[in-house]
């Protein structure tokens, strides 16, 4: 059942561009794994070994955290409608910052949304594919909106406030590199 490519074929990346959420698998060498569901309109494919999404703040940045000490990053879709599918993307991460100078060419890709921390890329190693027969079937309502108005509500300087406080470690302690390299 389950299936690997090398990259991302056109009907692997039809089907990402469909998905309205998405989950991010990180762990340091030592401490919690981190598995984060993702939604909002963040996601791109920008080749066939290449991905990236617009991070937004939140109560965490494990992903940036375990991304700088290890690397290791999986990316995983799952369909919830009537076609069932799991996509497992794995390689290796990397955290681009507004201070970066590839930040100016990826920013562009995503709709311009309040809260943006950084963009997590991923290079391709391997994707996997497998059946998703025990995943139930789920309709899709709407994006929540309560993300975007609680940075709304927070504007650019509570932002960076929250930021300063609660995103430059991990909650095993390790620096997310938010505002130094």
């Amino acid at each position: 059942m389950a299936k690997f490519y090398q990259e991302l074929t056109p009907e692997l990346t039809e089907f990402i561009k469909k998905q309205k959420m998405f989950f991010t698998g990180t762990a340091p060498r030592e401490g919690r794994i981190n598995l984060s569901p993702k939604g909002i309109d963040t996601f791109r494919c920008l080749d066939s070994k290449t991905v990236a999404y617009l991070d937004l703040t939140g109560s965490g940045n494990e992903t940036a955290a375990h991304i700088s000490e290890n690397g290791r990053l999986t990316i995983m879709f799952c369909s919830f409608d009537a076609q069932p599918l799991i996509l497992r993307l794995y390689g290796e991460g990397r955290v681009i910052h507004p201070r970066n100078e590839e930040w100016l060419s990826l920013i562009e890709l995503f709709p311009q949304l309040p809260g943006e921390r950084q963009i997590i890329a991923l290079q391709i190693n391997s994707v996997q594919t497998s059946c998703g027969f025990g995943v139930p079937i789920y309709e899709f309502q709407q994006q929540r909106e309560t993300l975007i108005a609680w940075a709304e509500n927070k504007g650019e300087k509570g932002i960076k406030e929250y930021q300063e406080a609660k995103n430059q470690t991990s909650i095993d302690g390790l620096p997310t590199k938010l505002f130094v390299e």
